[in-house]
């Protein structure tokens, strides 16, 4: 067991520079966080929508969900058009309030520049032995993705788009990325919800991911459907570690793996060091 590389990994990919951005409030509210080459963009190019303030930067913006939706869309078609925004993907996320109302929608790629927070769903594949060994199913990517590609990941992981909720978004990638149908998955419940925020090129990544288990049954094979996972294998627990250890994980499925791992209590006494570190990130259920 390796529970010292492990603490070393979670502390690098969880602790970043803060004071590199500027919080962003909008309807009063601080829901966002912009770096520097984005607040100079918002500031010289979008003067009408967002000003300086005292506590950073402000979005000027007032209205219903839909007059916000519309003036954010077409700010953030500007940004594509100029060049500022990749990965374009024509799929809305939900931004929401910090009481958790729903304050508008935006396309997902505009949401790292404003470091908005954004949601997902992450399955664990698990399998328990006829001689009680636990195993675990990991997919990698396929090497066609345009973002981590053939880099190892949950049985499934995806964003939950807006106006859908955490259960359909589940039986839905559950389906796409791995075939499991949707019975087996509609009475599950969340194991934990985690926060994954780091600085990526396009902003600021930040995430809440629902995580869920799926005990399996030795012979049951998952089975791509969208073309977007190019192999699931099947693992012991010290293979997955050690893929952890060797940074080969996105990093949210690693977030949720190392979790996975600490809660079956695979590091034994070392596990409350693990639980330790990842209470930061947990939100309670």
């Amino acid at each position: 067991m390796q529970v010292e590389a492990v603490l070393d990994y979670l502390s690098g990919v969880t602790r970043y520079d803060r004071s590199a951005f500027t919080e962003l409030a909008i309807d009063g509210e601080v829901l966002g966080s912009v770096n520097a080459a984005w607040c100079e963009r918002l500031l010289a190019s979008e003067a009408a929508l967002f000003v300086a303030s005292e506590r950073g930067l402000s979005c000027t913006l007032a209205g219903d969900y839909a007059h916000f939706s519309r003036e954010l869309a077409a700010a953030a078609q500007r940004w594509q058009q100029a060049g500022w925004l990749n990965g374009w993907r024509n799929e809305n996320f939900t931004a929401f309030r910090l009481d958790g109302t729903p304050l508008f929608e935006l396309e997902r790629a505009a949401f790292r520049p404003l470091g908005l927070t954004s949601r997902a769903v992450h399955l664990n594949g698990l399998v328990r032995g006829a001689d009680g060994t636990l195993r675990m199913w990991i997919g990698r990517r396929s090497p066609d993705k345009a973002v981590d590609p053939n880099r190892m990941d949950n049985l499934m992981g995806g964003g939950i788009a807006a106006g859908e909720s955490i259960a359909l978004a589940l039986e839905r990638e559950g389906w796409e990325e791995a075939g499991i149908p949707a019975d087996r998955l509609e009475l599950l419940r969340p194991a934990t919800c985690l926060l994954a925020e780091r600085p990526v090129q396009r902003g600021l990544h930040r995430e809440w991911l629902y995580t869920f288990d799926l005990w399996l049954n030795e012979g049951e094979i998952p089975c791509n459907q969208d073309g977007e996972v190019a192999e699931h294998v099947l693992l012991d627990l010290a293979e997955v570690e050690q893929l952890i250890v060797d940074q080969r994980f996105m990093i949210d499925a690693a977030l949720v793996t190392i979790d996975c791992l600490s809660r079956l209590g695979y590091w034994g006494e070392q596990s409350a060091r693990v639980e330790a570190a990842l209470a930061e990130l947990r939100y309670p259920l």
